[in-house]
């Protein structure tokens, strides 16, 4: 289980608090007061696996910020605010929100839900132009035939998949697969090579899988 986690509130006394909870449960916890910071953070880094998100924060509400996220990632989304009236809630879950925690709670049952959230399977499925992708099975098919990928293979395709027209460094591929952190940026590039290889792709005019040069990569379709 993806265990790193994007808090995104204001308060500096319950981004201590909640940081150093999550942290005794095994989480890495990376917190923003600012939302435009944390948004740039997701946009920047896809190794995230769930964001908290208060609503009441610095130059934009907090729902705006839930539609921004919504809008750039799949991401699950846990609401922690002090507006617990029924009112936000349906709101916050009409956009997507994963789970709405009404200020005070205990933080167990914030680590309680995060983990709840994170054992469930996320979209089983995923259907990218030609392609369909069996995330339950570790399955790809391309026309309705089987791509036999290696297991890294694998992951490497479904995180580009799921950022989708996305740049993604060979940094962010590396932290978001199940490569060592001390792989080297070549070997990313021989995976690369390879997933075109299997899917047909021209590595001089590829049509899903796009270089760009200093970067890394990004899935188009």
């Amino acid at each position: 289980m993806n265990k790193k986690v994007l808090l995104i509130e204001d308060d500096l006394q319950m981004q201590e608090l909640i940081g150093e909870y999550l942290k005794e449960f095994g989480f890495i916890c990376n917190a923003f007061a600012h939302p435009k910071d944390a948004i740039e953070e997701l946009e920047k880094n896809g190794s995230y696996s769930i964001v908290i998100l208060d609503l009441m924060l610095p130059d934009m509400d907090g729902f705006d910020v839930l539609k921004k996220i919504k809008n750039i990632s799949s991401i699950p989304i846990i609401i922690s605010s002090a507006r617990g009236d029924i009112g936000n809630k349906i709101h916050g879950f009409d956009l997507g929100a994963d789970d709405y925690l009404a200020k005070p709670y205990e933080p167990r049952e914030l680590v309680l839900r995060i983990e709840h959230i994170l054992k469930k399977p996320q979209d089983a499925k995923i259907r990218a132009g030609e392609f369909l992708i069996d995330k339950a099975n570790r399955e790809v098919l391309l026309d309705g035939y089987a791509i036999d990928f290696t297991k890294i293979e694998f992951e490497i395709f479904l995180f580009l998949v799921e950022n989708i027209n996305k740049i993604s460094s060979r940094e962010q591929i590396i932290n978001a697969t199940s490569l060592d952190e001390n792989t080297k940026n070549r070997t990313v590039d021989t995976h690369i090579s390879n997933i075109r290889n299997k899917i047909g792709d021209d590595s001089k005019e590829p049509l899903f899988i796009k270089s760009v040069w200093g970067i890394g990569y990004k899935f188009v379709s």
